[in-house]
């Protein structure tokens, strides 16, 4: 009698996935990369379901004999899962629907395993504990990593604002304070020259400046003031900084007062060890719960404008700055570090909003308000940064859980992104005491940061195009026209 053979499982197949999780998938089954996952995350205590059988996180427990030689005891090979399941978490499909394909399975299969491993209790919360301690009950609110939704349109709303802010209220007072647009001239269409712009650099060296003379039939001395006129056309205007300002300082003052009354009255602010007073078992209040997102959401509408906003020297640090913020927030809630969140958040905007303002009175021109202004910005940047940070706050989040827990993943995880945010401190410092010298020794001609524009005037420049543009002094944070006040800083 002949017996159908069985037919192999999908697993057995070669398999062409056209997705990343596919191929991660295929990675782990076919390389066996699996079984060295699953006996190392067994001996953490967790048994993900790698081959059929528990579902993925779920713990290590007893399981129900099968049956020698029976059709589910039988695996198609080594490491495999076995004949007629599927990965854990799928059910057979319904009759008269056809199967998932190997390569819908295999994705959906492996981001519901990265998804447990990511929400892993052993990664973000002390030992003994799971996310269920942090469900809501008896009236007291937690926070969840679900409310972190809210920020993404409410960044998108951020936007919307601060487009109708700078419209309404910050080109007003721009004319005010008498900011205005200046007239650029502009560099004259030349496809020759605007091609070597876009693709070989912004500023041509000499040997560079002769052979684009001849190929345009300009004078060196033309191409040279093309290329200033056409650099000076990518600089952000005077009145583009100034909008910028005024939407940066009227958020950080306003979330520096809130923050502060949100703070003041908490016994955690005057007694940094009550930070940690039963924890992570600590419920959250609706003015805890508001100051992040809005604070969260700020960054996110600060992350997607980064690309329309004045570029700075500082661009990638501030990149950086902008991802470990957001990264640092959305941890700091959903692991329930809120009361530690709150001072650092509170502690950031103390001295923003003075730097955003003394940029707004450099744009407007006035020197000494903007100097004095300055000198305050300094000091609390130091004293907040350098000092009140380090020696309090990461003192605080450092040493004082251990008391409490073994040290575990997200203490770690927590601890070295505010050292990033450290190192960008010191960096900044570095900077804003190198712009306290050049003030002392009146040198100090705008923020060290700034890309500066070049003048019509610039003869020295166009003698040099090819070592880069010179730094240019500024009177009331504008360029002098008049080459009898040059100086060399």
């Amino acid at each position: 009698m002949n017996r159908k053979r069985e037919k192999p499982c999908r697993w057995q197949a070669q398999i062409h996935f056209t997705k990343v999780e596919g191929w991660l998938f295929q990675i782990i089954h076919y390389s066996g990369l699996g079984v060295p996952l699953r006996a190392g995350f067994t001996a953490l205590g967790w048994k993900p379901g790698f081959y059929g059988g528990d579902a993925v996180g779920e713990l290590a427990g007893p399981r129900a004999p099968r049956r020698e030689g029976s059709r589910a005891g039988r695996v198609c090979c080594p490491g495999r899962p076995a004949l007629g399941t599927a990965p854990p978490g799928f059910a057979r499909p319904r009759p008269g629907r056809l199967p998932p394909s190997a390569a819908q399975w295999g994705s959906r299969w492996m981001l519901q395993t990265l998804y447990d491993y990511f929400w892993w209790e052993r990664l973000w919360l002390p030992v003994n504990l799971t996310w269920a301690d942090l469900e809501d009950r008896d009236g007291r609110v937690y926070a969840k990593a679900s409310d972190l939704y809210i920020t993404l349109p409410l960044a998108l709303l951020f936007l919307i604002v601060r487009y109708f802010f700078e419209l309404y209220v910050a080109t007003p007072l721009a004319a005010l304070l008498n900011v205005k647009e200046k007239t650029r001239l502009r560099a004259p269409p030349n496809p020759t020259l605007e091609h070597f712009y876009l693709t070989s650099g912004k500023q041509p060296k000499q040997a560079e400046v002769e052979l684009l003379s001849r190929q345009s039939g300009l004078s060196g001395r033309q191409v040279e003031r093309w290329f200033r006129r056409r650099r000076n056309q990518d600089r952000p205007s005077l009145l583009k900084k100034f909008r910028e300002a005024s939407w940066r300082f009227t958020f950080y003052l306003i979330a520096f007062i809130a923050g502060m009354a949100v703070i003041v009255d908490k016994p955690w602010f005057y007694d940094m060890k009550k930070v940690w007073e039963g924890y992570p078992i600590q419920s959250t209040i609706p003015s805890q719960y508001w100051y992040y997102m809005i604070e969260l959401s700020f960054y996110w509408s600060l992350l997607f404008s980064i690309a329309s906003d004045v570029k700075r020297k500082d661009f990638k640090e501030q990149i950086i700055h902008h991802v470990a913020t957001i990264i640092l927030i959305s941890f700091s809630w959903f692991a329930n570090y809120v009361r530690a969140g709150t001072l650092i958040m509170a502690l950031h905007d103390s001295s923003d909003y003075l730097l955003e303002s003394a940029k707004m009175f450099n744009y407007a021109g006035w020197k000494n308000t903007c100097n004095n202004i300055f000198i305050v910005f300094a000091v609390v940047f130091i004293i907040t940064r350098l000092v009140i940070l380090p020696f309090w706050i990461l003192h605080c989040t450092v040493v004082y859980p251990l008391e409490l827990y073994p040290a575990f993943f997200g203490y770690y995880f927590f601890n070295c992104m505010m050292g990033v945010l450290q190192l960008l401190h010191i960096f900044w410092a570095y900077l804003i005491l190198r712009m306290a010298h050049k003030f002392v020794t009146g040198k100090l001609v705008e923020d060290e940061r700034s890309d500066r524009e070049e003048t019509e005037s610039s003869e020295g420049e166009e003698a040099v195009a090819g070592g880069g543009a010179k730094s240019r002094p500024l009177a009331n944070g504008h360029p002098v026209l008049s080459n009898n006040h040059r100086k060399n800083d």
